[in-house]
């Protein structure tokens, strides 16, 4: 039996993360010691593969700035073998993107989007690399919610169901697996739990072997095996990378067996790399004399620890937004909010790191029972359980929610003090990517929503909300008051 070690490298929603953070006698993560380390590998190994598997984009005002060309430029220095998309990568448009890939030097895959009118592919669905002899196929899955970003473009599809996901992988194995390949690998960027419930459809006999994914930041000590594959992904950033170490039967074309770690990304173990460095350098430049004006100074640092609870930097932004309105609750969606921790000096730079998505904002009117609705569909327990990843929402100044997990059931949903009855008309706002996908993340039908009355934007740009705001503003700070109470099962 004839045998060939592959080293699989990995990351999965560097989300723009390009910078190592000072420690006490080290650094931690960014792409020059990212790319040290992958190069050092590279250099000690035979048969080695570096897959991103979605989200480069977002997090950082050099890929904002840049609208996403200075990532490109970084990652083409990081030199991947492979990429899938992840749903930050829509964050341009559809056509920035096609764009973008044009300025890539590394092959991006993807199965599942397609133009409706005759189901042309956007991206080639799969990759076959040749690494000394090795052959290795990799197949692109996109998350769900790249539709819902794209929904203004109605050209564009996608495939979003796992079983229909697991469909076209069984065609793409069965028409374009026509060489020996042996390694196959999906590349996704669904979510874990998504990953598992794939990995449950895939036929034993289509030979995937690997799924490495992305999109809900699962960091994990050792791959979940569902249906005999091993399914991974390595948290979100710089910070660390996924290694595989594969033995393969190069006469049956197979996998026998593998090793696989997650690595921390330090100065303790990685050389950083001179040339991205450099490159980074000057970005950093540019960037630092456009954003390092002071905004405002929080008393303390306030913080996000999670997306599903209430938290005080949720509050701030829900309050800012809410100044001076005409709306009567505020739900700005956590996502929006990507840092953990921000202050006490507040620089423009950090405040665009923190809500980078300058989305404006609509107002509608709800029902006292269909806003019950919609926030008891946002507390669901699927959507608050571990590992979960849906959509949350901090809510603005004088609103109140306890909810019992166990019954289901409010045992407070005020306003102002006041009971909110079914009957009550309520004026609330959200940010135009959740009033596009309204039915979806509330599981109330717009329709219905609009025909209480039509929906106004009320805010052209949030973010300039929060600059205006704050920085006419000192010794900001914020509170958990318990607008959000969970009563845990």
């Amino acid at each position: 039996m004839a045998t060939e070690k592959l080293v699989l490298l990995h990351s999965n929603d560097m989300h723009g993360d390009f910078l190592a953070e000072a420690k006490d006698d080290y650094h931690e993560g960014g792409v020059p010691l990212l790319s040290g380390f992958i190069k050092q590998v590279r250099n000690e190994e035979k048969n080695v593969l570096y897959a991103i598997a979605g989200d480069m984009f977002r997090g950082s005002v050099i890929d904002s700035e840049y609208r996403g060309f200075s990532t490109i430029e970084l990652m083409n220095f990081l030199a991947p073998d492979i990429v899938t998309l992840g749903n930050h990568e829509v964050d341009y448009g559809l056509a920035h993107l096609l764009f973008l890939e044009r300025c890539a030097k590394f092959p991006i895959v993807n199965a599942n989007m397609y133009i409706k009118t005759n189901h042309t592919r956007l991206f080639n669905p799969y990759k076959i690399l040749d690494v000394n002899g090795l052959k290795v196929m990799f197949i692109g899955i996109i998350t769900e919610e790249v539709l819902a970003s794209t929904r203004s473009e109605e050209i564009i599809g996608s495939f979003i169901d796992v079983w229909e996901a697991a469909r076209q992988i069984g065609v793409i194995v069965d028409n374009y697996k026509t060489t020996k390949v042996d390694l196959t690998v999906l590349l996704t960027h669904i979510g874990f739990d998504k990953d598992q419930e794939l990995a449950k459809l895939l036929d034993p006999n289509w030979g995937i072997d690997l799924i490495i994914g992305g999109h809900t930041h699962t960091l994990l000590e050792e791959p979940c095996v569902v249906n005999d594959v091993p399914i991974v992904q390595v948290g979100v950033g710089t910070d660390q990378i996924g290694r595989f170490d594969i033995n393969i039967d190069t006469d049956e074309h197979k996998m026998i067996d593998y090793q696989w770690k997650c690595i921390p990304i330090t100065s303790k173990y990685c050389q950083s790399d001179p040339v991205l460095e450099e490159v980074l350098r000057n970005y950093k430049n540019r960037t630092d004399r456009k954003y390092s004006k002071i905004v405002t100074n929080f008393k303390r640092t306030l913080t996000h620890p999670s997306r599903y609870q209430e938290t005080e930097l949720g509050n701030l932004f829900a309050d800012l937004l809410q100044v001076d309105s005409s709306f009567e609750v505020m739900l700005f969606a956590s996502g929006s909010i990507r840092l953990k921790e921000m202050g006490p000096i507040v620089q423009f730079q950090e405040l665009k790191e923190c809500v980078p998505y300058n989305a404006p904002v609509y107002m509608l009117e709800v029902t006292g029972a269909q806003f019950r609705k919609m926030m008891k569909f946002m507390l669901r327990d699927e959507a608050l359980a571990e590992g979960a990843h849906s959509e949350f929402y901090q809510v603005s100044k004088g609103m109140k929610m306890v909810y019992d997990q166990k019954t289901h059931e409010f045992e407070e949903f005020s306003l102002n003090g006041e009971e909110i009855t079914d009957e009550r008309m309520l004026k609330i706002a959200i940010q135009d990517y959740h009033f596009k996908n309204f039915t979806e993340f509330f599981d109330v039908p717009v329709e219905e929503v609009l025909a209480n009355k039509k929906a106004r934007m009320v805010i052209t740009d949030d973010f300039s909300i929060f600059e205006e705001l704050l920085s006419s503003m000192n010794n900001v700070d914020s509170q958990v008051e318990g607008r959000i109470v969970i009563k845990r099962c």
